[in-house]
């Protein structure tokens, strides 16, 4: 049956980073008024929504009062208050991804605890309370160097992650609920991104292969399609489709993999939302991650995956040294080069390391992309 679209449709989304703004760019297509709430007055979507609501996301009363006034609410960032969404869905309102989804994805012990149930490859673990517990761990033989120690609930972005190579680095611990990781022979990182509507169809997008910057431990390149092998490309996917189907998910699912040294491929976290390794999929997928997050949603058809270019993707970061109004450097330069695409995300300040944008650079080979956005690397800078 067709689905009724009006013009007074009003969709909620918490938190008003540059996901939420990109997603809003979509949703104006399609004439859906956008309510966002956060923080920060100033953020990236503030100036694009159709109404800005100011509130923090980790606060019952914000949370649930914004929700009570929206047709359809999502989120672009797993911290929320889940007691909130709780009562809001209690009541009956619409909120996609599904609220015990979230809970369960916002703790990274319950995520490593659903995989081992359901039999998803990931790196052997254990729960930990504190740091002592941990140090009588490694006191007893069950933990070993190297392990990787990772808080069960608010990191991202590398913080909250610690990796502990011998004793002489304990001083490094945190002190709180934590998953300890035995640390993987990482050959490379990848990651897919899931798309399931509410009557089950599902669509992966093709693998990314993700370059980390060792200091800021932010992706520094995003490539698609990644250099893997087809086996273990199909097999990621396949293990995507699984992870978004058995959690009866409606959404987008990016799921983050470790591809160790031996050619296995394991889970490493996921995020119950659209995803920085998605950034590419506006220009050089036929369906980007935006338009079907909103598909997701609104549970209509899911768009194609296809591969329109093998593209890369670089992250816009603050430089070091400089914090305070932002000011961009070779822009000009980039847009010169033939598939340059550049995406600023609207922060005002900028601060080292943080994401101020990002660009996609399209070519006709693999080769000729890389080779492109090692220049415009060299050439954007992002200064006070």
């Amino acid at each position: 049956m067709e689905q009724l679209v009006t013009s007074d449709f009003k969709l909620g989304i918490i938190a008003g980073g540059q996901l939420a703004k990109m997603l809003i760019q979509e949703a104006s297509k399609w004439d859906i008024i956008t309510y966002v709430m956060d923080n920060d007055e100033h953020c990236p979507a503030s100036t694009i929504a159709s109404k800005f609501i100011k509130g923090s996301n980790t606060d019952f009363d914000s949370v649930y009062n914004f929700g009570k006034n929206v047709d359809l609410l999502t989120f672009e960032l797993e911290n929320i208050n889940i007691d909130a969404l709780k009562k809001l869905k209690s009541e009956g309102h619409k909120i996609i991804p599904d609220p015990e989804i979230l809970e369960l994805i916002q703790d990274k012990g319950k995520q490593k605890e659903f995989y081992r149930q359901k039999n998803i490859p990931t790196a052997p673990y254990g729960l930990y309370r504190n740091r002592e517990e941990i140090r009588k761990g490694i006191e007893d033989g069950r933990i070993k160097y190297p392990f990787v120690q990772k808080l069960r609930e608010g990191g991202y972005d590398g913080r909250g992650v610690v990796v502990v190579n011998d004793a002489g680095e304990l001083n490094k611990l945190l002190d709180s609920l934590s998953v300890v990781e035995n640390k993987v022979e990482i050959d490379k990182e990848i990651a897919v991104i899931a798309a399931r509507n509410k009557k089950g169809e599902i669509k992966c997008y093709p693998v990314v292969e993700m370059v980390f910057d060792p200091h800021a431990n932010l992706v520094d390149k995003l490539i698609c399609p990644s250099t893997i092998t087809a086996e273990q490309s199909e097999n990621a996917i396949r293990i995507a489709g699984k992870l978004i189907d058995l959690l009866d998910m409606q959404g987008l699912l990016a799921v983050e993999f470790f591809l160790d040294t031996n050619g296995e491929i394991m889970v490493n976290e996921v995020a119950p939302r659209t995803h920085n390794s998605g950034h590419h999929t506006i220009e050089s997928i036929i369906t980007s991650q935006f338009e079907q997050h909103l598909r997701t949603i609104f549970d209509l058809p899911l768009g194609s995956t296809r591969l329109k270019l093998p593209a890369v993707m670089i992250n816009i970061l603050g430089a070091e040294g400089y914090q305070g109004p932002v000011k961009y450097l070779g822009l000009t330069e980039s847009m010169a080069i033939e598939g340059v695409k550049i995406h600023l995300y609207g922060k005002k300040i900028t601060k080292p390391f943080r994401k101020m944008g990002h660009v996609t650079i399209l070519s006709d080979t693999l080769e000729s992309a890389l080779e492109k956005a090692e220049k415009v690397k060299k050439l954007i800078k992002v200064l006070s």
